[in-house]
């Protein structure tokens, strides 16, 4: 399980920690933040981007592959969900969307190719946000 909590300090900053380490999340100027840290969906795709690099290594560790380097760039935004062929509320009229560019490198057979390919798209954070995720949210006043 993980947990993580969470405080705001001044303005929009937000101090993260799960008892080990300590990080932070704001926003940028434009959206009333002061940019001290990456915003809260750069760290949902940084989750995404180290889940990935991080599953890709074991695989290649566990199967004897050798990785000369793995980076990937991930992109969040937002696109009209008419442009896209997926059922969603039309009151929403956007849906949310992760583009990744993950670039392996290594002397790799084509079996190994279309392999490694599929597990950029099998790290647990991947599965989580495709597949959806069931929200409790529980609010306390004090």
């Amino acid at each position: 399980m993980a947990r993580i909590f969470a405080d705001l300090r001044r303005g929009l900053e937000v101090t993260l920690s799960n008892g080990r380490h300590t990080w932070r999340s704001d926003e940028p100027p434009e959206s009333g933040g002061d940019d001290t840290g990456p915003s809260p969906y750069e760290l949902l795709v940084g989750s995404l981007a180290a889940c990935t690099l991080i599953t890709l290594a074991l695989y290649c560790r566990h199967k004897g592959v050798v990785l000369k380097s793995i980076s990937a760039t991930y992109e969040h935004g937002r696109i009209h969900a008419e442009d896209r062929e997926v059922s969603v509320d039309p009151k929403k009229g956007f849906i949310d969307q992760i583009t990744s560019h993950v670039r392996i490198s290594g002397d790799f057979d084509d079996a190994q190719r279309k392999r490694l390919a599929q597990i950029v798209e099998r790290c647990p954070v991947h599965k989580t946000l495709a597949n959806g995720v069931k929200m409790i949210d529980k609010a306390e006043f004090g």
